[in-house]
């Protein structure tokens, strides 16, 4: 392994770590030459499927452009790094699993955007945009209309309020004026 900062090949493994899904292994190394330390991470090379861009273009799979596509996408949003990361990783297995030599760009979006549906609407909506190419205000409108449509299962009623005679208040009965 090669230094990062003084660039000599010698160093020393001085911890290791199976990482909590065993997917990887972390070691922290320390330089034989400049003595600082740093970490490196071990993972299977799989043999990942080459990427069909827009344009034509081919690269090699990339899962870090999809970690930061999301990124992006839950901006603000209240979505853990962590079920970002599970994310990826759900998509990269799944197109490995494939067996694919190549796959398209917007093949990987749409497996990306049910299970960010699932995680968050506006972090899904943002991704949609990118990966569906919206070209006006139409297609955001058909997009929203669909995630307004679906069925998301048992709504809870709301808490209602007694008044002075014990009968059931809405909300709306409280805001009205007593005569």
């Amino acid at each position: 392994m090669r230094c990062p900062w003084c660039a000599v090949y010698e160093d020393k493994v001085i911890e290791t770590r199976v990482s909590k899904d065993g997917t990887e292994i972390r070691r922290r190394r320390e330089c034989e030459g400049c003595a600082r330390r740093y970490t490196t991470y071990e993972r299977i090379e799989e043999s990942m499927p080459l990427v069909i861009k827009s344009d034509g273009r081919r690269e090699p799979f990339d899962r870090t452009k999809i970690e930061r596509g999301l990124q992006a996408s839950i901006a603000k949003r209240p979505v853990s790094r962590q079920k970002i990361t599970a994310l990826v990783l759900e998509v990269e297995r799944e197109v490995g699993e494939l067996g694919l030599s190549e796959i398209h760009s917007r093949e990987i979006g749409e497996r990306v955007l049910p299970r960010l549906k699932a995680v968050d609407h506006v972090a899904y909506v943002r991704f949609a945009s990118i990966y569906r190419d919206f070209r006006d205000l139409e297609g955001f409108e058909k997009e929203l209309d669909a995630l307004r449509s679906e069925d998301t299962g048992r709504h809870a009623l709301p808490d209602l309020a007694k008044d002075a005679e014990g009968e059931a208040v809405t909300s709306s009965d409280r805001d009205r004026p007593r005569n």
